[in-house]
């Protein structure tokens, strides 16, 4: 009887994986379908890019990587912003770049005006190794609509 127990949990138990694997592939991720969706085609000729970067103190990483994080939701949630990517180079943590594309400067300059932008900016003396590094970019080459 034991025996009869113990394979009907571990059939069961597999059974359960299967289903779950297979839910897993064939559902989208709440992530997908919640993310908002850019198309190259939709980006108009000459929008502002900025290319950006800042490099954390030594020991600071942590808390930059901490204080910058929240920006990804709150920027892609700017329904102006275009694009926003953060990136952090895999050889030198604490090492971040931004990318972010807007219609127009004006978008951009709004976006900086922001108070959470402000707030974080407000921190960069206590936790960056020189402020932020910028380049300003026109984007070139959109697709035709």
């Amino acid at each position: 009887m034991k025996d009869f127990i113990m394979r009907t949990i571990i059939h069961n138990s597999l059974c359960l994986l299967l289903f779950a694997a297979a839910m897993a592939m064939t559902t989208p991720s709440l992530v997908a379908q919640e993310a908002p969706r850019m198309r190259y085609q939709e980006i108009p000729e000459g929008a502002y890019s900025v290319v950006a970067q800042v490099r954390a103190k030594p020991g600071k990483e942590d808390a930059l990587r901490a204080a910058t994080l929240p920006l990804i939701d709150l920027v892609r949630g700017d329904p102006k912003n275009l694009v926003y990517f953060l990136q952090e180079d895999r050889a030198k943590p604490g090492h971040f770049i931004f990318y972010e594309v807007f219609a127009s400067q004006a978008d951009f300059d709004a976006h900086n005006a922001m108070p959470y932008v402000q707030a974080w900016f407000a921190k960069l003396p206590e936790l960056a190794d020189g402020g932020v590094e910028v380049m300003r970019m026109a984007v070139l080459g959109v697709p035709k609509k």
